[in-house]
Protein backbone atom coordinates (compact mmCIF):
# COMPACT_ATOMS: atom_id res chain seq x y z
CA UNK A 1 0.00 0.00 0.00
CA UNK A 2 1.34 3.10 -1.36
CA UNK A 3 1.92 6.56 1.31
CA UNK A 4 -1.23 8.23 -1.16
CA UNK A 5 -3.18 5.34 -0.32
CA UNK A 6 -2.39 5.36 3.02
CA UNK A 7 -3.38 8.83 3.51
CA UNK A 8 -6.67 8.60 1.81
CA UNK A 9 -8.25 5.76 4.47
CA UNK A 10 -6.51 7.99 7.00
CA UNK A 11 -8.36 10.65 5.38
CA UNK A 12 -11.41 8.71 5.58
CA UNK A 13 -10.97 7.74 9.32
CA UNK A 14 -9.92 10.84 10.58
CA UNK A 15 -13.41 12.47 9.32
CA UNK A 16 -15.54 9.58 10.97
CA UNK A 17 -13.54 10.55 14.61
CA UNK A 18 -14.42 13.84 13.69
CA UNK A 19 -18.08 13.49 12.87
CA UNK A 20 -18.83 10.81 16.19
CA UNK A 21 -17.23 13.98 18.04
CA UNK A 22 -20.15 16.22 16.31
CA UNK A 23 -22.72 13.59 17.66
CA UNK A 24 -20.99 13.83 21.15
CA UNK A 25 -21.00 17.38 20.54
CA UNK A 26 -24.73 17.44 19.92
CA UNK A 27 -25.84 15.19 22.47
CA UNK A 28 -24.00 16.65 25.05
CA UNK A 29 -26.01 20.07 24.09
CA UNK A 30 -22.91 21.61 23.96
CA UNK A 31 -23.63 23.08 20.18
CA UNK A 32 -23.77 26.46 21.96
CA UNK A 33 -20.23 26.55 23.59
CA UNK A 34 -19.00 29.61 21.63
CA UNK A 35 -22.23 30.82 21.60
CA UNK A 36 -23.26 32.09 18.07
CA UNK A 37 -19.99 33.02 16.95
CA UNK A 38 -17.70 32.01 14.12
CA UNK A 39 -15.27 31.89 13.08
CA UNK A 40 -14.28 33.14 16.52
CA UNK A 41 -15.62 31.56 19.77
CA UNK A 42 -17.21 34.01 22.34
CA UNK A 43 -15.52 36.71 19.84
CA UNK A 44 -11.99 35.49 21.00
CA UNK A 45 -9.67 33.27 18.34
CA UNK A 46 -8.92 31.00 21.77
CA UNK A 47 -12.03 31.53 24.39
CA UNK A 48 -10.61 32.29 27.57
CA UNK A 49 -11.73 30.65 31.19
CA UNK A 50 -13.78 28.70 29.01
CA UNK A 51 -16.88 26.01 30.36
CA UNK A 52 -16.72 22.56 29.73
CA UNK A 53 -19.38 23.09 26.88
CA UNK A 54 -17.09 25.37 25.23
CA UNK A 55 -14.01 22.92 25.55
CA UNK A 56 -15.94 20.70 23.48
CA UNK A 57 -17.46 23.15 20.96
CA UNK A 58 -14.17 24.37 20.08
CA UNK A 59 -12.15 21.35 20.28
CA UNK A 60 -14.58 20.34 17.53
CA UNK A 61 -14.03 23.24 15.27
CA UNK A 62 -10.44 22.58 15.72
CA UNK A 63 -10.52 19.37 14.47
CA UNK A 64 -12.86 20.09 11.59
CA UNK A 65 -10.21 22.54 10.91
CA UNK A 66 -8.00 19.80 10.34
CA UNK A 67 -10.25 17.67 8.59
CA UNK A 68 -10.21 20.48 5.93
CA UNK A 69 -6.52 20.63 5.97
CA UNK A 70 -6.35 16.77 5.53
CA UNK A 71 -9.40 16.69 2.76
CA UNK A 72 -7.00 19.35 0.81
CA UNK A 73 -4.14 17.62 1.23
CA UNK A 74 -5.55 14.66 -0.12
CA UNK A 75 -6.96 16.30 -3.45
CA UNK A 76 -3.42 18.62 -4.50
CA UNK A 77 -1.55 14.77 -3.60
CA UNK A 78 -4.25 12.96 -5.88
CA UNK A 79 -4.04 16.06 -8.88
CA UNK A 80 0.17 16.09 -8.56
CA UNK A 81 -0.24 11.57 -8.56
CA UNK A 82 -2.43 11.24 -10.89
CA UNK A 83 -3.22 11.66 -14.27
CA UNK A 84 -6.19 14.02 -15.83
CA UNK A 85 -9.76 12.65 -15.67
CA UNK A 86 -8.96 9.79 -13.30
CA UNK A 87 -11.50 8.72 -11.50
CA UNK A 88 -9.14 8.78 -8.36
CA UNK A 89 -8.59 12.99 -8.76
CA UNK A 90 -12.75 13.02 -9.53
CA UNK A 91 -13.70 11.50 -6.46
CA UNK A 92 -11.16 13.86 -4.33
CA UNK A 93 -12.94 16.85 -5.70
CA UNK A 94 -15.96 15.37 -4.70
CA UNK A 95 -14.11 14.87 -1.27
CA UNK A 96 -12.95 18.79 -0.93
CA UNK A 97 -16.83 20.22 -2.12
CA UNK A 98 -18.66 18.52 0.58
CA UNK A 99 -16.17 18.70 3.29
CA UNK A 100 -16.37 22.66 2.55
CA UNK A 101 -20.08 22.16 2.41
CA UNK A 102 -19.82 20.73 5.87
CA UNK A 103 -17.88 23.21 7.40
CA UNK A 104 -20.79 25.82 5.89
CA UNK A 105 -23.69 23.67 7.56
CA UNK A 106 -21.82 23.68 10.68
CA UNK A 107 -20.96 27.61 10.82
CA UNK A 108 -24.96 27.91 9.66
CA UNK A 109 -26.29 26.01 12.37
CA UNK A 110 -23.91 28.29 14.99
CA UNK A 111 -24.91 31.21 13.71
CA UNK A 112 -28.69 30.61 13.04
CA UNK A 113 -28.95 29.73 16.50
CA UNK A 114 -29.68 26.28 15.62
CA UNK A 115 -27.88 24.18 18.86
CA UNK A 116 -28.16 22.84 22.24
CA UNK A 117 -31.73 23.37 23.14
CA UNK A 118 -32.72 25.87 20.59
CA UNK A 119 -36.41 24.82 19.27
CA UNK A 120 -36.90 26.56 15.50
CA UNK A 121 -38.80 25.38 12.48
CA UNK A 122 -36.01 25.13 10.56
CA UNK A 123 -33.62 22.98 12.93
CA UNK A 124 -34.92 19.75 11.51
CA UNK A 125 -34.15 21.07 8.19
CA UNK A 126 -30.80 21.80 9.25
CA UNK A 127 -30.38 18.86 11.16
CA UNK A 128 -31.31 16.62 7.82
CA UNK A 129 -29.39 18.82 5.74
CA UNK A 130 -26.16 18.25 7.86
CA UNK A 131 -26.79 13.82 7.44
CA UNK A 132 -27.00 14.36 4.10
CA UNK A 133 -23.70 16.30 3.54
CA UNK A 134 -22.29 14.06 5.97
CA UNK A 135 -23.33 10.84 3.92
CA UNK A 136 -22.18 12.20 0.59
CA UNK A 137 -18.52 13.19 2.25
CA UNK A 138 -17.91 9.58 3.63
CA UNK A 139 -18.90 8.63 0.06
CA UNK A 140 -16.60 10.33 -1.66
CA UNK A 141 -13.67 9.76 0.74
CA UNK A 142 -14.20 6.17 0.45
CA UNK A 143 -14.03 5.92 -2.92
CA UNK A 144 -11.07 8.00 -3.00
CA UNK A 145 -9.57 5.94 -0.95
CA UNK A 146 -11.19 2.51 -2.28
CA UNK A 147 -9.81 3.43 -5.55
CA UNK A 148 -6.35 4.16 -4.90
CA UNK A 149 -5.70 0.81 -2.98
CA UNK A 150 -4.19 -1.53 -5.13
CA UNK A 151 -3.46 -2.65 -8.68
CA UNK A 152 -7.39 -1.97 -10.00
CA UNK A 153 -8.69 -1.67 -13.36
CA UNK A 154 -11.96 0.05 -13.48
CA UNK A 155 -14.57 -0.45 -16.23
CA UNK A 156 -18.29 0.31 -15.48
CA UNK A 157 -21.05 -2.47 -15.80
CA UNK A 158 -24.04 -1.50 -17.51
CA UNK A 159 -26.86 -3.61 -15.34
CA UNK A 160 -29.87 -2.07 -15.52
CA UNK A 161 -31.72 -3.89 -12.82
CA UNK A 162 -28.72 -3.72 -10.69
CA UNK A 163 -28.58 -0.31 -10.71
CA UNK A 164 -32.42 0.66 -9.81
CA UNK A 165 -32.11 -1.49 -6.39
CA UNK A 166 -28.98 0.12 -5.57
CA UNK A 167 -30.46 3.94 -6.12
CA UNK A 168 -33.43 1.80 -4.38
CA UNK A 169 -31.17 1.27 -1.54
CA UNK A 170 -29.29 4.29 -1.48
CA UNK A 171 -32.84 6.37 -1.14
CA UNK A 172 -33.57 3.56 1.74
CA UNK A 173 -30.35 4.31 3.94
CA UNK A 174 -30.84 8.11 3.50
CA UNK A 175 -34.56 8.19 4.61
CA UNK A 176 -33.44 5.44 7.41
CA UNK A 177 -30.85 8.39 8.09
CA UNK A 178 -32.74 11.05 7.94
CA UNK A 179 -35.84 9.67 10.42
CA UNK A 180 -32.96 8.78 12.73
CA UNK A 181 -31.32 12.46 12.75
CA UNK A 182 -34.66 13.64 13.39
CA UNK A 183 -35.01 10.89 16.32
CA UNK A 184 -32.08 11.91 18.12
CA UNK A 185 -33.04 15.43 17.67
CA UNK A 186 -36.18 14.81 19.01
CA UNK A 187 -34.89 12.08 22.07
CA UNK A 188 -32.43 15.42 23.06
CA UNK A 189 -35.30 18.35 22.83
CA UNK A 190 -38.07 16.59 24.31
CA UNK A 191 -36.62 13.88 25.99
CA UNK A 192 -38.64 10.95 28.40
CA UNK A 193 -38.29 9.36 31.56
CA UNK A 194 -39.07 5.87 30.62
CA UNK A 195 -40.24 3.83 27.18
CA UNK A 196 -43.79 3.98 28.00
CA UNK A 197 -43.38 7.44 28.71
CA UNK A 198 -42.06 7.99 25.04
CA UNK A 199 -44.31 5.63 23.50
CA UNK A 200 -47.09 7.47 25.06
CA UNK A 201 -45.82 11.18 23.36
CA UNK A 202 -45.49 9.05 20.37
CA UNK A 203 -49.30 8.65 19.98
CA UNK A 204 -49.82 11.89 21.86
CA UNK A 205 -51.93 14.72 19.47
CA UNK A 206 -50.11 17.18 21.73
CA UNK A 207 -46.95 16.50 21.16
CA UNK A 208 -44.28 18.53 18.93
CA UNK A 209 -44.04 17.29 15.29
CA UNK A 210 -40.77 15.86 15.87
CA UNK A 211 -42.00 13.62 18.83
CA UNK A 212 -44.90 12.02 16.57
CA UNK A 213 -42.49 11.42 13.59
CA UNK A 214 -39.66 9.42 15.33
CA UNK A 215 -41.58 6.58 14.95
CA UNK A 216 -40.71 6.35 11.63
CA UNK A 217 -37.52 5.15 12.10
CA UNK A 218 -37.40 2.17 13.77
CA UNK A 219 -39.89 1.09 10.64
CA UNK A 220 -37.96 2.47 8.11
CA UNK A 221 -35.04 1.06 9.87
CA UNK A 222 -36.51 -2.81 9.79
CA UNK A 223 -38.06 -2.30 6.44
CA UNK A 224 -34.75 -1.30 4.68
CA UNK A 225 -32.78 -3.51 6.12
CA UNK A 226 -34.44 -6.53 5.38
CA UNK A 227 -34.22 -5.10 1.49
CA UNK A 228 -31.13 -3.64 1.98
CA UNK A 229 -29.58 -7.06 2.90
CA UNK A 230 -31.69 -8.92 -0.27
CA UNK A 231 -29.95 -6.38 -2.46
CA UNK A 232 -26.17 -7.05 -1.26
CA UNK A 233 -26.86 -10.86 -1.35
CA UNK A 234 -28.40 -10.35 -5.11
CA UNK A 235 -25.02 -8.37 -6.09
CA UNK A 236 -23.64 -11.26 -4.66
CA UNK A 237 -24.93 -13.95 -6.68
CA UNK A 238 -25.11 -11.48 -10.16
CA UNK A 239 -21.40 -10.99 -9.78
CA UNK A 240 -20.90 -14.72 -9.98
CA UNK A 241 -19.89 -14.37 -6.29
CA UNK A 242 -16.90 -11.97 -7.49
CA UNK A 243 -14.55 -12.21 -4.13
CA UNK A 244 -14.62 -8.51 -3.75
CA UNK A 245 -18.04 -8.42 -4.23
CA UNK A 246 -18.75 -11.17 -1.86
CA UNK A 247 -16.33 -9.72 1.22
CA UNK A 248 -18.70 -6.22 0.86
CA UNK A 249 -21.67 -8.44 0.69
CA UNK A 250 -21.06 -9.72 3.54
CA UNK A 251 -19.84 -7.15 5.50
CA UNK A 252 -22.94 -5.19 4.84
CA UNK A 253 -25.53 -7.43 5.99
CA UNK A 254 -23.40 -8.29 8.93
CA UNK A 255 -23.34 -4.62 9.68
CA UNK A 256 -27.28 -4.08 9.56
CA UNK A 257 -28.17 -7.20 11.83
CA UNK A 258 -25.71 -5.55 14.42
CA UNK A 259 -27.14 -1.73 13.84
CA UNK A 260 -30.65 -3.66 14.34
CA UNK A 261 -29.96 -4.94 17.37
CA UNK A 262 -27.75 -2.14 18.33
CA UNK A 263 -30.28 0.61 17.90
CA UNK A 264 -32.85 -2.04 20.16
CA UNK A 265 -30.66 -1.86 22.91
CA UNK A 266 -30.05 2.21 22.01
CA UNK A 267 -34.12 2.53 22.37
CA UNK A 268 -34.35 0.40 25.26
CA UNK A 269 -31.90 1.89 27.12
CA UNK A 270 -33.24 5.50 26.46
CA UNK A 271 -30.16 6.88 24.15
CA UNK A 272 -27.22 7.63 26.40
CA UNK A 273 -24.79 9.26 24.74
CA UNK A 274 -21.71 6.60 24.40
CA UNK A 275 -24.90 3.98 22.50
CA UNK A 276 -25.84 7.53 20.40
CA UNK A 277 -22.34 7.62 18.99
CA UNK A 278 -22.04 3.77 18.54
CA UNK A 279 -25.14 3.90 16.52
CA UNK A 280 -24.14 6.59 14.25
CA UNK A 281 -20.56 4.74 13.85
CA UNK A 282 -22.19 1.62 12.75
CA UNK A 283 -24.60 3.71 10.60
CA UNK A 284 -21.37 5.10 8.78
CA UNK A 285 -19.62 2.02 8.76
CA UNK A 286 -23.28 0.48 6.21
CA UNK A 287 -23.06 3.68 4.30
CA UNK A 288 -19.30 3.36 3.29
CA UNK A 289 -19.64 -0.54 3.02
CA UNK A 290 -22.35 -0.58 0.97
CA UNK A 291 -21.02 2.36 -1.30
CA UNK A 292 -17.68 -0.05 -2.08
CA UNK A 293 -19.78 -2.67 -2.35
CA UNK A 294 -21.47 -0.83 -5.57
CA UNK A 295 -18.17 0.35 -6.23
CA UNK A 296 -16.85 -3.32 -6.59
CA UNK A 297 -19.88 -4.47 -8.32
CA UNK A 298 -20.07 -1.40 -11.27
CA UNK A 299 -16.49 -0.03 -11.39
CA UNK A 300 -14.15 -3.12 -10.43
CA UNK A 301 -12.26 -5.29 -13.24
CA UNK A 302 -14.14 -8.21 -11.43
CA UNK A 303 -11.43 -10.73 -11.97
CA UNK A 304 -11.31 -13.81 -9.79
CA UNK A 305 -7.70 -13.44 -8.45
CA UNK A 306 -8.26 -9.46 -8.68
CA UNK A 307 -8.95 -8.95 -4.76
CA UNK A 308 -5.58 -10.76 -4.23
CA UNK A 309 -3.53 -8.38 -6.13
CA UNK A 310 -4.82 -5.24 -4.60
CA UNK A 311 -4.55 -6.82 -0.47
CA UNK A 312 -8.13 -5.57 0.39
CA UNK A 313 -11.42 -6.15 -1.51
Amino acid sequence: MNRFTKFAWFALGYNILVVLWGVFLRASRSGDGCGQHWLTCHGEIIPSAPEFKTVIEFSHRVTSGIAFLVVLALVVWAFRKFPKGHLIRKAAVVSFVFIVTEALVGAGLVLTGNTADAVTPYRPFWAMGHLINTFILLAALSLTAWLATGDRKFGYHRDRIAMLLVVLSVIGLLLVGLSGSLAALSNMLFPSASIVEGIAKDFDAGSDILVRLRLSHPILSILVSVFVIFVAGWLKSRSGNNPSVSWWSNIVSILVLVQVAFGAATLLMLGPIVMQVGHLLLADAIWIAFVLLCASYFLADRRPDRSAVSGLP
